[in-house]
């Protein structure tokens, strides 16, 4: 009973329209809408912290599940509006909403991955192989200098979140990988999405590869 209270608190909350935030990932952010001005200015004076929740771009459905923030530099502009850099802390799950004025209050609970019965580090490495092909082809295909970058995560969690931080415009298949109690789930549905890519690539790179020869 004891850790189930020191896991449960109340959250101000911040949904935004096709937003995903990831733990250890970065979210910047412009604040100009007067609530959230109050909200920020209101956590800025406590520890620094709220809740991301995505909003469904079609049903307009508030996510129940999402990833506190916690603000790393802020800069204050002269009408009161602000330039944020948050970065992603804990999962949680809304238990139930406490007030939705002047901005959404939440109780939440913290929720993490179940321990793995497996070890992680092969898929890992399968996904960050996957990650440098699709690179690769992505370079070759825009004739671009494409690299990752040298502080890719090397733990299975954090690479789990950078790939899920970074697949842009699927915000709902984000949301479900945020969602996901499993390490293992979350970097085998990566690899799926990864593999499709880089098959999609590899099929576009043969045909340009063709057309150049005729050339």
């Amino acid at each position: 009973m004891a850790s189930s209270k020191i896991a449960v608190r109340e959250l101000p909350l911040f949904p935004l329209p096709e937003v995903v935030l990831f733990p250890t990932r970065p979210l910047p952010l412009h604040i100009f809408e007067y609530r959230y001005r109050i909200m920020m200015n209101t956590i800025l004076e406590s520890d620094r912290r709220f809740g991301v929740l995505m909003v469904d771009p079609i049903k307009g459905k508030i996510a129940n599940v999402g990833c506190c923030a916690e603000v790393i530099h802020h800069q204050r502009l002269p009408d009161d509006r602000m330039h944020m850099v948050t970065l992603g802390q804990q999962r949680f799950r809304v238990l139930e909403y406490l007030r939705e004025k002047p901005y959404r209050v939440g109780l939440v609970e913290w929720i993490e991955d179940e321990p793995p019965s497996q070890d992680l580090q092969p898929i890992a490495t399968g996904v960050e192989q996957l990650l440098r092909d699709v690179v690769r082809l992505s370079a070759k295909l825009t004739d671009q200098n494409i690299e990752l970058p040298e502080d890719l995560p090397n733990l299975p969690v954090e690479l789990s979140y950078w790939v899920a931080h970074n697949l842009h415009g699927v915000p709902l298949e984000q949301q479900a990988l945020l969602e996901m109690r499993s390490t293992v789930t979350r970097l085998e549905r990566e690899a799926e999405i990864l593999t499709s890519t880089r098959n999609h690539l590899a099929a576009r790179t043969v045909l340009k590869d063709t057309f150049n020869q005729k050339l």
